[in-house]
């Protein structure tokens, strides 16, 4: 078991081919371009960039194929000194994902997931020297449910505290998934997703931001995971937690916290600086309230829209603490 508390993130790693538009291209038409990039991304990938340029010792645990792009992993990977154990699919490619970005900064996605589908529950528990007690796992839903459900259990045993980004949302998520978990941290279209599929709740999520607070608690509540962070773009984001699961050192069971102003180019790998600050945070500033680790975690994703790119976009301590002094 390791003996250093450290962020584990167990996720994907997707290589991404950006195009930039001025805007989305309608069903059959053809637009031309006004830039292109490649670039290392993946949700899990950018959640470990990110936790590591925030100052957290760091370890991504993630799959590629056995081919040039993911020889290119390994090596963005040393080159942002993030510590990896990669499990090396030899029948598929490492994933690729097609990004979209228009002249507001939104972006459209496609997703082959490849090798992240290879990432094996056996391989993940051969890991479990990296957990250990004050650590923080972080996961998301872009490798095999068995495989998140067995990261999150072996974290369960090693004392870790278990935060769950259920992005995209799997269709087999249920409440014992959910379980496992101490912090749940969807966007608002994840929310309502999981309102959905868990018990039967309609909701629109473009009007989440805008429902009152006791009304998002209790639909936080339903959920039934002690805090659930519920990130709302440019609003910032809502934290609820549980009434009888203790606070995290916060003064309230429920409260909002503000986006910081800026001027977004690219919001591609906003929601994974998030998870990752937020992560790197617990560690970093473990003894104060959550609350001030939400907002710390708020302005490195903010930060993060200010640039282009996935990975590429995260922001080090450093540069947050000067932007946001």
């Amino acid at each position: 078991m390791s003996t250093q508390p450290r962020v584990v993130v167990v996720g994907s790693y997707n290589h991404d081919h950006i195009w930039r538009v001025d805007r989305f291209p309608r069903a059959g038409e053809t637009r031309l371009g006004n830039d292109f990039q490649v670039g290392a991304g993946g949700k899990g990938f950018n959640q470990a960039v990110a936790s590591r340029r925030q100052g957290a010792d760091t370890l991504f645990v993630g799959a590629i194929g056995d081919d040039h792009v993911g020889a290119s992993a390994r090596r963005i990977a040393e080159e942002a000194e993030l510590d990896c154990r990669w499990q090396v699919a030899s029948n598929r490619p490492t994933a690729a994902t097609c990004v979209l970005v228009d002249g507001e900064g939104r972006n459209e996605i496609v997703v082959n997931p490849a090798a992240n589908e290879a990432l094996s529950p056996a391989f993940v528990a051969g890991q479990a020297d990296a957990l250990g007690a004050g650590g923080v796992l972080l996961v998301q839903m872009e490798t095999p449910l068995a495989t998140v459900r067995e990261a999150l259990r072996l974290a369960g045993e090693a004392g870790m505290v278990r935060v769950l980004n259920p992005a995209p949302v799997h269709a087999d998520a249920d409440a014992s998934l959910l379980a496992q978990c101490d912090v749940l941290t969807p966007n608002e279209t994840e929310f309502a997703q999981l309102l959905v599929q868990l018990g039967g709740r309609s909701l629109d999520a473009d009007q989440l931001a805008g429902t009152g607070d006791a009304a998002l608690h209790a639909l936080c509540r339903t959920l039934a995971v002690p805090t659930v962070i519920v990130t709302l773009g440019a609003h910032g984001c809502f934290v609820s937690h549980a009434d009888a699961g203790g606070t995290h050192g916060d003064d309230a069971s429920y409260y909002r916290v503000a986006a910081e102003a800026v001027r977004p180019v690219d919001t591609t790998g906003a929601g994974d600086a998030f998870n990752g600050a937020l992560a790197a945070a617990m560690l970093r500033l473990a003894g104060q309230s959550l609350r001030t680790m939400v907002a710390a975690a708020g302005r490195a994703a903010a930060l993060s829209t200010e640039r282009r790119g996935a990975s590429a976009a995260m922001a080090t301590l450093d540069e947050v603490r000067k932007r946001f002094s």
